[in-house]
Order: structure tokens, then sequence, then C-alpha cells
């Protein structure tokens, strides 16, 4: 299936990378197919997702114009493995949400500033997409369903929008300098607030853009102490490993979850120039990447043990069946101390102290499952 809040959080963190630091990011950098087209490759690879988005927008003359629909996924799930034409046979559009609309006012209006000197057509189609996405969330402030029926696919209900309706507001205002977006994220009750995100939690991505793009004093503070909060897990706790992690942190996409603060500390590093934070970032990468409980790269390709049977439906070679491995620097969603799959709780997973509660294999869904809005803080 294909998801709008996973998508939104995954192209504005791409983006916000680029945002941050556009030279590192030139066209050419990343040698992919549209290398040398005028465009930075990352632009590239984020239109992609940020066209989806934009596809998922009621269109005009429609009920709920301007609204966007939550997720789009067949009636049963795939079987595994499978190639992905088969895939796209049995799709079907769920309902709206506000969580998706204020996803696509954020990363639409993102887009817009950054694509204005590149692509002026599709910049404007953005921010118009933007704006009407957000008066549409505003027209429909508590369309939640907090629990989607998952039938062939995730749920990612999200029953609280106010930290989206802040994050929507902080970029819509950095693109557009209008009061009216001023107005509605600084009296946001998640004003300012920095702890690290992830898809139903997206409040810091707000604050993150005031202090990269709109230089907001106030909103580089907050990430600084969001930053001395990560500093205290890692240094604070006794496991040894410098994981950004507590106990009741190794969940499902805990991988994630770490490499997420890793972002809060590159960027409190950025604001103060203090290397105590660039230097916690590198340890956050030294645990993705080995330095853990099991000894074990959670990244395809790097290291010496290393991911190699991701739950995915296309690389999906265990056992041999003529499907691909995965290619270099795809991330596992990690250990999970409350591991859920039959794969895991077969293999006594259960139990296991929560950075332990692992395995490398295709059936494990919970511990070692692969997605976009995972792969996007380790880029």
């Amino acid at each position: 299936g294909k998801y709008v809040v996973n998508g939104g959080i995954s192209v504005w963190t791409l983006l916000d990378a680029y945002e941050r630091n556009p030279s590192a990011l030139a066209d050419a950098a990343l040698n992919i197919p549209e290398s040398g087209n005028g465009v930075p490759d990352i632009l590239d690879e984020t239109r992609w997702e940020m066209e989806f988005l934009l596809s998922m927008q009621v269109p005009e003359g429609q009920p709920l114009a301007g609204m966007a629909h939550h997720k789009l996924h067949g009636l049963k799930w795939d079987a595994m493995p499978g190639l992905p034409p088969a895939e796209s046979d049995n799709r079907y559009l769920f309902p709206p949400s506000t969580a998706a609309t204020l996803n696509l006012a954020a990363t639409a209006a993102q887009c817009a500033r950054i694509w204005k000197s590149i692509d002026a057509d599709f910049s404007a189609r953005c921010l118009v997409a933007a704006e009407k996405a957000w008066q549409a969330a505003n027209a429909n402030p508590a369309m939640l369903v907090a629990e989607f029926p998952e039938l062939g696919g995730g749920a990612y209900g999200d029953g609280n929008v106010s930290d989206e309706f802040y994050w929507a507001a902080a970029e819509l205002y950095l693109t557009t300098g209008k009061s009216e977006y001023q107005t509605s994220y600084t009296s946001s009750a998640d004003n300012l607030s920095a702890k690290a995100m992830f898809w139903a939690d997206t409040a810091a991505l707000g604050t993150i853009s005031l202090a990269v793009v709109g230089k907001d004093a106030a909103a580089r503070a907050a990430v600084i102490t969001a930053a001395d909060e990560v500093l205290v897990n890692m240094y604070g706790n006794s496991n040894g490993y410098l994981s950004p992690l507590t106990s009741n942190n190794y969940q499902w996409g805990s991988n994630a979850d770490a490499l997420n603060r890793a972002i809060i500390l590159a960027l409190a590093y950025d604001f103060s120039g203090e290397a105590r934070y660039l230097d916690a970032a590198t340890e956050v990468m030294n645990y993705a990447l080995g330095r853990n409980t099991l000894n074990f790269s959670f990244v395809s390709g790097y290291g010496t043990q290393f991911l190699a049977h991701p739950h995915h439906r296309f690389w999906a070679n265990q056992p041999l069946n003529g499907f691909p491995p995965p290619p270099p620097g795809v991330l596992s969603g990690g250990p999970n101390g409350s591991p859920s799959d039959p794969a895991a709780i077969d293999a006594g997973l259960v139990g296991k102290p929560p950075a332990k509660s692992y395995m490398d294999d295709f059936d494990s869904y919970s511990t070692n499952e692969v997605a976009i809005n995972w792969n996007a803080p380790l880029a």
C-alpha cells in the first residue's frame, strides 16, 4: 500500500536535508538515472513521492474537495514474494483524513518554496494544493478516524492532529509570509515542540523548518533543548552502546526513532557549533551500523553482518527463489520489545531484552519490515 502520512514525513525529511545544505546535494551528487538533468538529485527523488501526495487530493467539484485520501491499498494483503506490477492490480482509495490533508498542506508548501527557482509551474501547483488542503482541513478538523480498517494495509490512524496543524501552518508561513499562518502556529499548543518525530507526531518538523529556513532563535533553542534530552538518554544509561533509545523506545520501527534523534543532534550541532552534538549523532550511526547488542548492521550492504532478509515483497530472496536481495542502504525497522509476528514469536523473541528482540527474517514483519519513512532519516 501507499500512505500519505508515511509519505509526508519522508518527503519533509529529504527536503529538510536539502534546505539545510543545498550545496552538498547538487545535481549528479547521487548517481541516479535523473542525474545531469539540472535538478538536484534528492529533489528528483522527492518529487516522485510528492506527485503521489498531490494525486491523493480530492479534486474540485467533489465532496470534501481539497482533502487528501488517507491511503491506497488492496482489500487483502498481497502475496509474498511478489512482483510490483501484481501489487498494483487491486488498490482502493480509503476515505480522506485531516491528518493526511495536513501532511499534504505541509509538504506541498515546502515544495513550493524549494521548486520556485527550479520549476515555477510545479511550485505554483504545489502552493495551490497546499492552501486548498489547509482550508479543507480547517473545514474538517476532526476527520480523525482513529483506526482505519487494516484489510490489506496498515491502519495508520491518528487521533490527535494538533501537531499536523502546527507543522502545516509553519510551512505555509515560511513559504508565503502570510500572517494568518503565523498566528496559527504561534498560538498552537505545539509551538516550539521539538521532541523526536515520527509519522503520528510531526510537531518537531514545523519547529525544525522554522529553525532551519526561518532562522528563528526560539526554534533553534528548542531543538538544542531536545538534543540535550537525547544526550541524557545516551550518556546517562547503562547499556554501554550509547543507544539514544531507552528500554520503552524499542518499538515497531525503533531504528527510525534512533535516527530521527540523530537528526535532532545534528541540527543542534549546526545551531550551537558544540562538537558534543555531532559526536553523539555519529554514535547513533555507529549503533545503526553494528555497534549494538546484536553486533549486527541494520543497514543492508554495510558491515560484516548486515541486513539481508527484510520483510519486503520484492527484496525477498529467502529462501532462494529468484527474487533479489535488498540493495545496499536499506534500513531494517529493528528491535521491537513487543514482537507480534508468528516468526518472531516462534523464534522466542517474546520476553527478550527489548534491544535484542530482533531477527533478520523475511517473515518477521514486526522487527524486520522496511519503510520509506524509516529509510529517510538514514539518508
